[in-house]
């Protein structure tokens, strides 16, 4: 795989697991705050948990191809668990540039 694949694969699983994470989280709301119904719970756990499957294959896959240090590795798959800090790290590892920038990848 090239590293312009991996990059922007890792980019758009970051933001997809963060966004996932929110449709849970909203569906945990209604389900358990206001007690009103358990469709986004239903409808946005399996959703969500396909989707993290994917962020940590595809952070493993970066990794790898990327070559980066052990802790950012690790950084990046515990960037998993907590909501939307998959989009922090990639912001993260842009800035530190462990994932090439948009404007690097097109030159």
């Amino acid at each position: 795989m090239s590293p312009r694949t991996v990059t922007t694969a890792f980019r758009l699983v970051a933001v997809a697991e963060a966004i996932t994470w929110v449709g849970l989280l909203a569906g945990m709301f209604v389900k358990w705050v206001l007690q009103t119904s358990e469709v986004g719970v239903q409808v946005f756990g399996p959703i969500h948990g396909g989707v993290f499957v994917a962020y940590v294959l595809v952070a493993l896959v970066a990794a790898r191809v990327l070559r980066w240090s052990l802790p950012t590795t690790l950084l990046a798959l515990a960037a998993s668990v907590p909501p939307l800090a998959t989009v922090w790290f990639e912001r993260r590892a842009t800035r530190t540039g462990a994932l090439p920038a948009r404007e690097a990848l097109a030159a």
